[in-house]
């Protein structure tokens, strides 16, 4: 019989903290292997529900709680299949005709990254997103939906399919479309697309989420994100609210070959990036030479907080990922602050003539 946490917990968790804590000891020893690194996340994931269930908060707070949960563990499960593919996210306007320039785009932008093998993922309904899911077919396509009393119906790609999840909470879904992203583009939109952007722009340039490709793509001849982006320059950045290496974190294109080769060449060499201890690493494809290192030292030395770069191999703390064992480190004491800077560093470590 599989175990059943709420069954164990009304026929033993007492009200007594002392209690609680050694109950919840014990539960966490039957659920989770004794060698999983998250028995203690657990563990303060079990706490963090009973303090609110000692607290009783309102049944408004507890659904939401309740929801939250539940679609986060689906969507982590249903996702696990595709976790080492690399995926685009693609916003636009579910509100584009078929007959529209930008919808033969999206399927044409969909079918190139399929090409490249890269997973599409969309807000499942339609217009530019049914383009660019019809454009890279089932295998390639997850949508991730979100229900609707109205217009928001899953497309014919990927509806009724297991690469189909749907979504309650709007912030949930958003956590999911950036956190799976290798990489972005936006087409023209409506108030979600421009929520979209500045959202995961945001979060880009306050390092809550990890550096990716940002491409603003339009029709030739468009000007909805030129617009978008002179505003930015003379609102912003002239008012000195935002950084003006800020703005090197997206780039505008007018064709799909573009949109494509963007996304490409930020993987040429960078290959992903974390923090270990006190340092920001970048996992690489190619070792840089030791020109390439002294460029580093001499006009990057802004981004550091103390010391400067150091190329390295994997430490034990990253032993995790084994699969990324064998791939060379950049290090430093990131400033946590210039990302825009950083998308500048990373350009250059993806130019070939800077490797070993």
């Amino acid at each position: 019989m599989p175990f059943q946490a709420d069954d164990y917990l009304s026929r033993h968790v007492k009200t007594n903290a002392v209690d609680l804590s050694s109950r919840l000891d014990e539960l966490i020893g039957l659920a989770v292997p004794n060698n999983s690194p998250n028995q203690s996340l657990y563990r303060e994931m079990l706490a963090t529900v009973m303090h609110m269930a000692q607290a009783d908060r309102s049944r408004w707070d507890a659904k939401i709680m309740l929801q939250t949960m539940r679609e986060m563990e689906r969507a982590f499960s249903r996702l696990e299949q595709f976790k080492r593919r690399r995926k685009v996210t693609v916003f636009g306007s579910a509100r584009t005709p078929f007959e529209h320039p930008l919808y033969a785009m999206a399927r044409e932008l969909g079918q190139t990254l399929a090409r490249y093998d890269l997973m599409v993922i969309t807000g499942a309904g339609g217009g530019i997103m049914a383009a660019a899911h019809e454009g890279a077919g089932l295998d390639n396509s997850l949508g991730l939906n979100i229900t609707l009393p109205f217009e928001q119906h899953a497309n014919a790609t990927v509806g009724g399919t297991d690469n189909l999840l749907s979504f309650h909470f709007f912030f949930v879904r958003k956590l999911f479309f950036i956190k799976e992203a290798d990489a972005l583009v936006l087409f023209p939109g409506g108030f979600g697309t421009l929520d979209e952007a500045l959202e995961v722009l945001t979060l880009i340039q306050t390092g809550k989420s990890p550096l990716v490709p940002i491409v603003l793509l339009d029709e030739p001849g468009g000007s909805y994100w030129q617009d978008a982006l002179k505003f930015m320059e003379q609102q912003l950045v002239d008012n000195r609210y935002v950084l003006p290496t800020d703005m090197r974190l997206m780039r505008r294109v007018d064709n799909v070959e573009d949109a494509t080769r963007e996304i490409a060449d930020f993987y040429r060499n960078f290959h992903s990036s974390r923090r270990v201890k006190q340092s920001f690493v970048i996992r690489m494809n190619h070792p840089l030479n030791p020109q390439a290192l002294e460029h580093l030292h001499e006009h990057f030395a802004d981004l550091c907080l103390r010391g400067g770069f150091e190329q390295r191999t994997c430490e034990e703390s990253e032993l995790d990922e084994p699969e990324l064992e064998c791939m060379p480190r950049l290090s430093f004491a990131f400033n946590g602050r210039d990302h825009g800077r950083l998308r500048e560093l990373t350009d250059y470590i993806n130019q070939p003539e800077n490797w070993a």
